[in-house]
């Protein structure tokens, strides 16, 4: 599988999200397709503490003993912030996040670690001269954030030169080919500035650019969107449908699927560096790590969004 880059690490291009891990799925489901990605060539896993209050972390954990010289773990703290407790961003809140994380996790070390929101209540040069102490003493590879603006990785970028230290190697933010923020916000530019590594989020709208949801159909009762009741309007309606089928049409009368148009759009432009795709079976996980191997033209991915409502 091709490699790509997040400051020193070398990254699959698809990496596997791990939030259903402890949600959706048990410990013995996790270690199926953790192997299967594994041999898939899959390096990259995201994981958070947030995910499954902790067990995601966990089984992930448990599930690459023996095999942790294979991976990239990737995880992310301050989603959730503990009442009367210091914030996120703080040098405190950052060692007893990462301390907790490594137990949870079974490892001594953690390849990319990442700020899952902005915090406003602590200066970003605290945040970044902490991170800096972990990588210094070789408990953090890499740093990231998440959920970060253009203006905010503008600030980051200029307070790390400040500073003489390393600023984040990463943003993570939400973006497909139907939810194209990043191409117009000013974040994609800022890691262009910056050479900051975009990692995109939801890269298949929680299962819609897989082609499981369809117009007029009942969703799947294994689902995801199923699941989550009211909450799944925020990936899937009536107009979502009708850009999904478009796409699909389109992208079958190139030999491809819904699926490789979805990775593929994502893969083929030079500022993601890796495409994370949540799996509960490993079936799944074979499919997504095939599914990045279209190399898109520009004009490609420019004719896939004209067809798209909005």
């Amino acid at each position: 599988m091709e490699r790509r880059r997040i400051g020193s690490l070398d990254v699959s291009l698809v990496g596997l999200g791990c939030n259903n891990f402890g949600m959706r799925i048990d410990a013995a489901q996790t270690k199926a397709v953790v192997d299967a990605a594994i041999d898939a060539g899959i390096t990259y896993f995201d994981t958070a503490e947030s995910y499954g209050n902790g067990a995601s972390e966990e089984y992930l954990g448990a599930a690459v003993q023996g095999r942790r010289d294979q991976v990239l773990i990737a995880t992310k703290w301050g989603m959730a912030v503990a009442e009367g407790g210091p914030p996120p961003g703080s040098r405190d809140a950052i060692r007893a996040a990462v301390e907790g994380s490594l137990r949870r996790l079974g490892t001594d070390y953690i390849d990319h670690y990442q700020l899952h929101r902005p915090d406003p209540d602590t200066p970003v040069g605290e945040t970044l001269s902490a991170l800096a102490e972990l990588r210094e003493a070789g408990t953090v590879r890499e740093i990231g954030c998440s959920n970060f603006s253009a203006d905010q990785l503008d600030e980051a970028a200029s307070i790390a030169t400040e500073l003489g230290i390393s600023g984040f190697a990463s943003v993570q933010n939400r973006y497909s080919v139907l939810t194209r923020d990043p191409d117009t916000d000013g974040v994609l530019d800022a890691c262009a500035r910056h050479g900051i590594a975009f990692v995109p989020f939801f890269p298949l709208e929680s299962g819609v650019l897989t082609g499981k949801y369809r117009a007029g159909a009942p969703m799947p009762e294994d689902s995801r969107l199923a699941a989550w009741g009211d909450r799944a309007a925020r990936f899937i309606d009536d107009d979502r449908l009708r850009d999904v089928a478009a796409l699909t049409e389109w992208a079958e009368s190139r030999g491809h699927s819904v699926l490789d148009l979805a990775a593929s759009w994502l893969g083929s432009n030079p500022l993601v560096s890796t495409v994370i795709c949540g799996a509960t079976k490993p079936e799944q996980v074979h499919a997504n790590a095939e599914a990045a191997s279209w190399t898109m033209s520009d004009a490609e991915r420019a004719e896939a969004v004209a067809l798209l409502s909005a």
